[in-house]
């Protein structure tokens, strides 16, 4: 079964959303691993249906490590992004995974992606699940 871990932080919306949708489409043919840089943002994905779950720095570091894909927005790669939230170790250890990484252009920092258009979130999470599942 693959691995699939969701990156979220401050309320767990984005990560909510994404979990749901996978596992509407998908059901238990994937893992869903929850991983909150906050307690909050972890429960929030738990109800969502992750198959588990686990919060902080320690906890991202090294479950990234054996994933086969880690979704979340383009701030799990910048430290100090999400209010702070995302330390150096938790982008280091995201960055140098093996794992795929899938990224949604949504960043409440000071940055612009060129080439991409203000898509709403459950859009993003469409053409996510379209083109980049099943995992191969």
């Amino acid at each position: 079964m693959k691995k699939v871990c969701v990156i979220d932080g401050q309320g767990g919306g984005i990560g909510s959303t994404i979990i749901k949708r996978i596992k509407e489409r998908f059901e238990e043919s994937v893992e869903v691993i929850a991983l909150g840089t906050n307690a909050i943002a972890t429960a929030q994905m738990l109800k969502a249906r992750a198959n588990k779950g686990a919060s902080g720095t320690n906890a991202i570091v090294q479950t990234v490590k054996n994933a086969d894909m880690i979704i979340g927005t383009v701030g799990i790669i910048m430290p100090h992004s999400m209010m702070g939230e995302v330390t150096p170790q938790m982008a280091e250890a995201v960055s140098c995974s093996p794992a795929k990484k899938v990224l949604l252009p949504l960043s409440q920092e000071n940055i612009a992606i060129v080439g991409m258009v203000g898509s709403p979130l459950p859009q993003l999470v469409d053409e996510l699940l379209d083109v980049y599942f099943p995992l191969s």
